[in-house]
């Protein structure tokens, strides 16, 4: 623009100079070498407007040249951000298969705690039960002998037999009660459910299903009677059997009222109807679980599974005990 304002400059100051030339007439040889002045001016402001052209043809075509590198280098980095978000998004999902296998894991070392921990309860009964009737053997034979002579001795003794008898009666009998229970021939509780809860933790769910069936249908009176139900239900989960699994869950909560499994039965049983889009359900049984459990580890996962669907948190508990 500069250039050509100068060119249009110096073409009036031409138009100036012929016509001024035309009303006072000069000399041949002055007017001729004006012109040619004038014509050299203009010569060089074509140049100089010649070369702020290339120079500005120049610029734009490395501003082009920056634009698109600028625009490859955003593609790049976009492309690079897609990467990472999928990579944190499949990190995320590994981890939460993690945290629910760990947590299968730990319910299932739980259990076998609490069983040995029946199992030495059961071992610590007997051996009192065992205590007791030794020490009133021996409290006969000592109350039998203290008279003197062997007549005496002799008829307490007979008289004493059939109370000892029935003594060691009653202590087999308590084993006997026990095994009562059973009634799957040549299997015991103990070993049925510990053979199923080996099968579930390893990931064989077809046997682990059929021998937790075959333990709650033939002693469903038992302490792990409930466990045993609840893992149907864990079974089910595992394998993307929400309905069923749902199911299996109710039934811990309607048939095991006393059962520690309550709270994971509440909270999982949300989980699957989530998992099927009953939203509305689910959030109302994990706001439950965080309302009948406070403090336990189920009303935490609950809370967070509430807050990453975007739910509120539970409402505040009502006056009434539960």
């Amino acid at each position: 623009m500069r250039a050509r304002s100068a060119v249009l400059a110096v073409a009036a100051v031409m138009v100036g100079v012929v016509m001024g030339s035309m009303l006072n007439p000069r000399p041949t040889g002055a007017v001729s070498k004006e012109i040619i002045q004038l014509q050299e001016d203009v010569s060089q402001l074509l140049q100089g407007q010649q070369a702020m052209r290339s120079t500005l043809d120049a610029n734009n075509a490395s501003m082009r040249t920056l634009v698109q590198q600028s625009l490859e280098s955003v593609n790049a980095l976009n492309q690079q951000m897609a990467t990472l978000q999928k990579n944190v998004q499949e990190a995320t999902a590994n981890s939460s298969s993690k945290i629910d296998t760990m947590s299968t894991q730990t319910q299932g070392l739980s259990d076998n705690l609490q069983d040995v921990q029946a199992r030495v309860g059961k071992v610590a009964a007997q051996i009192n039960d065992m205590q007791s009737t030794l020490q009133s053997i021996d409290g006969r034979l000592a109350g039998g002998i203290a008279p003197g002579g062997a007549a005496a001795g002799g008829a307490p003794s007979g008289s004493g037999a059939p109370p000892s008898a029935s003594g060691a009666g009653g202590a087999s009998g308590s084993p006997s009660g026990g095994g009562g229970l059973s009634s799957l021939p040549g299997v015991s509780t103990d070993t049925l459910y510990q053979n199923a809860l080996r099968d579930f933790t390893t990931g064989k769910y077809d046997l682990a299903r059929q021998e937790f069936g075959d333990y709650v249908l033939h002693y469903p009176s038992t302490d792990l009677a409930s466990n045993a139900q609840f893992y149907l239900g864990e079974i089910s989960y595992a394998q993307a059997d929400y309905k069923d699994a749902i199911a299996q869950y109710n039934l811990v909560l309607a048939n095991y009222p006393q059962s520690y499994k309550l709270a994971a039965a509440l909270l999982k049983k949300g989980f699957a109807e989530l998992e099927l889009g009953m939203k509305a359900t689910g959030t109302k049984d994990l706001r439950e679980v965080e309302r009948r459990f406070p403090g336990a580890d189920e009303a935490r996962r609950a809370q967070a599974k509430l807050k990453e669907i975007g739910a509120t948190t539970a409402a505040p508990r009502s006056s009434a005990s539960h």
